[in-house]
């Protein structure tokens, strides 16, 4: 039997100890590296679940939010699609990728608004020419007018006269919407005249009614005669293209508190709610208008009007609808915008419809009031005369120095003067027939004057021929 030392058995105890040491240890290294192996797996299979997700919000931004957020801008009312994950509302990520679509609708607006600003400065340069063309023809026309006596030829001259001064309208419309000038500078008129001039460019102008119930002389300052002229034109030619071409658009001009108004009704369709709030928010002008904005093809009526309304400080609303079933529009023109004009001295135009209200007669300062009262109570018995009353039967006459009774004189009532009816104002057309009958007439008249003077006075035909030239000018 072989004995082992004691030193190599403890060296085998020793080792074999390690080695036990050891192999834990090894295992337990492996289990901590399967471990860690098991959620770096999971690490990665989040880190790619978030890339994905990731990656498909970009593409919902790119391809979804984005342009909803360019179209917003034009169209509010449209919707802008939120993020595709909703968990990632406000996050970090979702902080940041609403703020990419805040930004781009900035400079999407900053845009929009240069490239509208660029449009409208080519366009008011545009209608600043034709304007001035428009206004030579229109200089054009009238001299040809008052140069021939011809009635067809006359009759063709107003035709193409109005038809200019429709589409000087136009123009001058385009230009006030793209922020230029209204083109013209007028001294103070009457309130009537403003609205007849703003009916007279228009095409169905003898379908509009006008009702003057203003008092006579009621005026506007100069500043403000072009646009409330075209402001009414614009009304107006709203109230005719959207009623039946047999119904009549009513105007009134009325008095309020702070000014006058200029109130018109149409028999149309009217508006639904949506294009009314349009209409108001257009004729309010407190937005900015962009050309944009006014459809295809640009309907620049409205936007003209809000143009006007808040340079001149005027007002329009057209948020009620007309007991005629249609739209009404008021324009409301403040005191510091109006003036007086004395109707004697400026009378207004011949065309335009006189005012309804009377005149209220001036009292004599001198007259009593309980005389003023005695003679309205026997204005107002019937079989008494001006002057003296009759004395009552049975009623001693006043006796005179010899005692004899006094025989009071009778006076016959005075007989008021019969004022001649007024005739209605003449429209455009019947003032250019009769225009064209008078020249007829004036030119029947000289072809048989100069008859009768070749036959009578063949020795004079110049004089005859400057004489009848004269005649015409002043019919003109």
């Amino acid at each position: 039997m072989i004995v082992l030392p004691d030193l190599v058995a403890g060296g085998l105890a020793a080792g074999t100890l390690s080695a036990l040491a050891l192999g834990g240890g090894l295992l337990r290294l492996r289990r901590q590296q399967a471990r860690q192996r098991a959620e770096i797996a999971a690490l990665r299979t989040q880190l790619d679940g978030s890339l994905r997700s990731f990656t498909a919000e970009v593409e919902h931004l790119a391809t979804q939010r984005v342009p909803a957020a360019a179209r917003q801008v034009a169209h509010p009312h449209l919707r802008v699609p939120g993020p595709l994950q909703p968990l990632t509302t406000g996050t970090a990520l979702g902080i940041a990728l609403e703020n990419v679509v805040l930004a781009l609708q900035s400079e999407v607006a900053a845009q929009r608004t240069r490239v509208d600003a660029a449009a409208q400065a080519g366009m008011r340069g545009a209608t600043r020419e034709i304007q001035a063309a428009l206004y030579r023809l229109q200089d054009a026309l009238r001299g040809l007018q008052q140069r021939y006596d011809d009635p067809e030829l006359t009759q063709t001259l107003f035709r193409l006269d109005h038809e200019n001064e429709q589409s000087l309208r136009r123009a001058q419309v385009a230009a006030v919407v793209c922020g230029a000038w209204v083109g013209l500078a007028r001294e103070e008129s009457h309130l009537v005249d403003a609205v007849t001039g703003g009916q007279a460019r228009l095409a169905g102008y003898h379908r509009v009614k006008v009702h003057n119930h203003l008092e006579a002389g009621t005026a506007l300052v100069s500043h403000a005669v072009e646009p409330v002229a075209i402001i009414v034109a614009e009304l107006l030619d709203n109230a005719l293209r959207h009623s039946a071409p047999d119904t009549d658009v009513v105007v009134s001009l009325e008095h309020v508190h702070h000014g006058a108004c200029v109130t018109i009704d149409d028999a149309g369709l009217g508006m639904t709610r949506d294009e009314r709030d349009r209409a108001q928010r257009l004729v309010a002008g407190d937005e900015l208008i962009l050309l944009t904005d006014l459809g295809d093809p640009p309907r620049m009526g409205l936007a003209a009007i809000g143009r006007l309304t808040r340079q001149f400080d005027l007002s329009v609303d057209v948020s009620s609808a007309s007991p005629y079933g249609g739209v009404r529009a008021v324009l409301r023109v403040d005191s510091h915008l109006l003036s007086t004009l004395d109707p004697a001295d400026r009378p207004p135009a011949a065309s335009a419809p006189r005012t309804t209200r009377k005149a209220v007669p001036d009292r004599p300062a001198s007259a009593p009031a309980h005389a003023h009262a005695h003679a309205h109570a026997h204005a107002h018995a019937y079989g008494t005369e001006t002057g003296a009353p009759e004395s009552p039967p049975g009623h001693s006459e006043p006796l005179d120095a010899d005692g004899l009774p006094q025989r009071r004189r009778r006076t016959r009532a005075a007989v008021p003067e019969e004022t001649p009816a007024r005739r209605p104002a003449r429209r455009p057309e019947e003032a250019a027939a009769a225009l064209g009958a008078l020249q007829s007439g004036t030119a029947a008249a000289r072809a048989a004057a100069g008859n009768t003077t070749e036959d009578v006075h063949a020795d004079a035909p110049a004089d005859d021929t400057d004489q009848t030239d004269n005649e015409g000018g002043a019919a003109r």
